[in-house]
């Protein structure tokens, strides 16, 4: 039996020194990691290589589950695959496996505490965007483009695909610019 080992962080500034040392103590032959958001396997390329090559007998092996993914269809999917693979999930925090049926109903209610974890900082982040939006300190994201040189393009005649173009920008960032 092959132990394979995924870390997984969200945010570029974030290290996956701690989950790849947990996983290495568990016995990891493998390790891939990579930084990318947990909402949707999208982008996962690392996680999409485990589900190639992982073969009968082998052990997937997350320090938390919510490294595996922020929604319970997509961890009991990930599950689902690995099984007919004939393949384990082990999660290191809580310790279980889903090789025991203990395991499997952890990993469903797990996976549930996950996504509802996210819906809840979804719904924090935006209670303090409107916060700061009604003390007038969140204006939004700054423009990508130089909206004052769009504006005088504009007003020279340009359209806004010549804009775009000239800029190396996309038309509906020119559109935003003049809106």
């Amino acid at each position: 039996m092959t132990r394979i080992g995924y870390a997984r962080v969200s945010a570029a500034d974030q290290d996956h020194a701690t989950q790849v040392a947990r996983l290495k103590a568990a016995g990891c032959t493998i390790i891939r990691k990579e930084k990318a958001s947990g909402g949707s396997r999208k982008g996962r390329d690392e996680l999409s290589a485990i589900l190639d090559f992982i073969r009968p007998g082998d052990e997937l092996v997350v320090v938390k589950l919510d490294r595996l993914g922020r929604s319970t269809r997509d961890v009991l999917n990930l599950v689902h695959e690995l099984e007919e693979k004939g393949a384990g999930l082990r999660v290191l925090e809580p310790e279980f496996a889903t090789s025991t049926d203990t395991g499997r109903i952890l990993v469903t209610v797990l996976g549930m505490v996950a996504e509802m974890e996210r819906k809840f900082i979804r719904e924090r982040q935006q209670a303090g965007i409107e916060a700061a939006k009604a003390k007038g300190i969140y204006k939004g994201r700054k423009p990508s483009v130089p909206v004052e040189k769009v504006r005088a393009m504009r007003d020279a005649g340009e359209g806004p695909s010549a804009i775009a173009k000239a800029l190396a920008v996309s038309p509906m960032s020119v559109y935003r610019a003049l809106a």
